[in-house]
């Protein structure tokens, strides 16, 4: 039991900077306190003692702002940092090494009985606020964004984000990242929105249409130059300019005519 308390606390050191002594650890850390008392409270839900395992876990939902239910499996090393609004439902499995931010939920999407929870394999990290739901897996090494809502199985080593919870594509060459950000500034777009550094599955979609516009122009450009060699004049004339900039100012303008007639409402009448 002490080999295991000891090794709970090497595993907030490991995964987060602000803890200074073991002493600090074993008074502050509220997800700590929690996990402890799951495995009492797990140890009598398996002993069949199930009313007593739901007083204990109930009073440590009310220590510690964590809820583990007591059938939950939880494996070594699990750190849960800050804790509070966590919730882990009763057919909930958790491996090895597994983090678990503030607001988390692994709850189910069914009320039959049997496996409605998901199991994280090891190594998991969930970000704050996120939601997985239902028997799913999540795969060794996967991570799920903040506030992500994910309802499907996740791959080993990838990651989640948004709502519905989608997989991250890879990052793509330096070449396409460079030839996007030119297509970009040239239409118009933040070249930050389509970043290979963003995660955003949206952003990445269109990069996507940006790279396809990108090679319609060329073939354009390649396809005008032999009619203007066959004497051809029709693509002396160039493509309007896409401005982007107009709309926004359009948008600008007019939140502020709302505004103004907010302001100006008068609740008598």
């Amino acid at each position: 039991m002490f080999s295991r308390i000891k090794e709970d606390i090497n595993s907030v050191f490991d995964r987060d900077p602000a803890a200074r002594t073991s002493f600090e650890v074993i008074l502050n850390y509220p997800g700590l306190h929690a996990i402890w008392i799951h495995r009492l409270s797990h140890r009598l839900w398996c002993a069949n003692w199930k009313l007593l395992a739901r007083v204990i876990s109930t009073f440590s939902r009310w220590l510690t702002g964590v809820e583990i239910h007591p059938g939950a499996k939880l494996g070594r090393r699990v750190f849960i940092d800050h804790g509070m609004g966590i919730v882990i439902g009763e057919t909930a499995e958790i491996g090895n090494d597994v983090t678990l931010y503030h607001g988390v939920t692994l709850g189910g999407t069914s009320w039959k009985a049997g496996k409605r929870h998901p199991t994280l394999e090891d190594n998991v990290v969930i970000g704050a606020g996120a939601q997985v739901l239902g028997p799913i897996t999540i795969g060794k090494g996967g991570k799920v964004g903040s506030n992500s809502v994910v309802v499907k199985d996740l791959p080993a080593n990838a990651t989640a984000v948004g709502i519905p919870g989608r997989i991250v594509p890879d990052k793509p060459s330096k070449g396409e990242g460079q030839q996007r950000e030119a297509a970009a500034k040239k239409y118009g777009f933040d070249a930050y929105a389509v970043s290979h550094d963003n995660p955003d599955p949206v952003a990445k979609a269109i990069g996507r249409l940006l790279d396809h516009v990108h090679l319609m122009d060329d073939r354009v450009s390649a396809l005008c130059k032999e009619v203007n060699t066959l004497g051809g004049d029709i693509c002396d004339k160039n493509l309007p300019e896409l401005r982007v900039g107009e709309f926004v100012e359009d948008e600008k303008a007019a939140a502020q005519r709302r505004e103004s007639k907010v302001t100006s409402f008068d609740p008598e009448i």
